[in-house]
């Protein structure tokens, strides 16, 4: 990634600053999830593709809850077969995007703001999106004793995970909305946006350095257990309360040479959908103890419980929603116009969703032609 900022913008992209990672073991992006047992290869199963194994990745988000609860229930390895799940665990969008580009990942759950920018800067070469996976769970948290009403927002300290990712995006549209000005790269303005990893976010809030958040699941949570206040969810801003959150992204490439490992990786996801949906308080412990394998820490129940409520688990892309995101990020002066017909390819995943008796879900014209 080139490290002048101004030459992104000149492009129409997003400046981002990627975040420092550990280590993933031969290729330098994310860090390797922890195997606990769960997900064991069947005896007599068959590689898919011929595929040694298929590099998936996610973040320690509850909004990545498919990829968490198909991660620790077996879901993935079990569609896969003899093909060994190699997952990987990532702080933030653009990372994630730098090691598909790179080739160090295969297919991943990702927001949608740093699928546009990935879709973008390759000149929409280097990824698809392939499906939904989540809606919601995203908050303005605040602190109740500086600020008592969406008004209070001007004049104060708020953060948002990093610059250019779909929160960030999100508020920068808000403060718009509200009349306010702020440089979109400095985060300084009628608002000062402050750019912080959502595992630092909590003490900084708790320290007073930020006066609040516009956060996913569960920092949010975090944030109320550490005496803040929900002002604004961010499902009230959109028709029908919903908005994407989280896509699964795949590299063209591997796309078009091991299709069939694609296909079960979606079938995985369909099914783990499905079961959260009908086993909600069992998905929300599964999904728990994934995060605790692969961070060491489970959430706390006055965590969990309200962060786990504002999140929808679908299959559907919510095509329109992601094409509204990208206007938002043109508003913001973060991106120039994009043009993003191509960008989705669903075909596997409405073969698969024809399967389970479902209906198929739509690219608002923004598919492969």
């Amino acid at each position: 990634m080139p490290a002048n900022r101004s030459a992104f913008l000149r492009r129409g992209m997003i400046a981002i600053a990627t975040l420092p990672l550990l280590a993933l073991a031969a290729c330098g992006y994310g860090s390797q999830a922890k195997d606990d047992g769960t997900a064991k290869v069947a005896a007599g199963a068959k590689k898919i593709d011929g595929l040694d194994s298929v590099k998936i990745g996610y973040f320690g988000n509850l909004t990545h809850a498919t990829a968490l609860v198909g991660m620790q229930k077996g879901f993935f390895q079990k569609e896969l077969g003899a093909t060994k799940v190699d997952p990987a665990i990532f702080n933030a969008g653009p990372s994630e995007i730098e090691a598909l580009n790179s080739g160090s990942l295969d297919i991943g759950w990702i927001g949608p703001s740093p699928a546009i920018n990935g879709y973008v800067k390759s000149q929409g070469k280097n990824l698809r999106i392939i499906g939904g996976s989540a809606s919601g769970g995203v908050k303005l948290v605040v602190n109740p004793d500086k600020i008592k009403s969406l008004k209070d927002i001007k004049g104060k300290k708020i953060a948002t995970p990093q610059l250019g990712n779909t929160q960030d995006v999100a508020f920068l549209n808000w403060i718009a909305d509200q009349g306010w000005k702020v440089d979109p790269q400095s985060g300084e303005g009628d608002v000062t946006v402050v750019r912080s990893d959502n595992k630092v976010t909590p003490d900084a809030f708790k320290a007073g350095s930020v006066d609040g958040a516009w956060v996913p699941e569960p920092t949010a949570s975090k944030l109320v257990a550490e005496g803040g206040k929900v002002l604004l969810d961010e499902a009230t801003l959109w028709p029908d309360k919903k908005f994407v959150i989280t896509n699964i992204i795949v590299r063209q490439e591997f796309l078009k040479q091991h299709p069939k490992a694609v296909e079960a990786v979606l079938k995985a996801s369909v099914e783990t959908n499905k079961w959260i949906n009908a086993h909600p308080d069992e998905a929300k412990a599964s999904a728990n103890k994934q995060l605790e394998t692969d961070s060491g820490k489970a959430l706390p129940a006055d965590v969990l419980d309200p962060a786990w409520k504002s999140i929808q688990f679908t299959d559907d892309p919510l095509a329109s929603t992601l094409n509204t995101e990208a206007e938002h990020a043109v508003k913001a002066g973060l991106l120039q116009k994009p043009d993003l017909k191509g960008i989705y390819d669903l075909t596997l995943l409405n073969k698969v969703l024809k399967a389970e008796g479902a209906s198929p879900v739509d690219d608002a014209g923004l598919g492969v032609g």
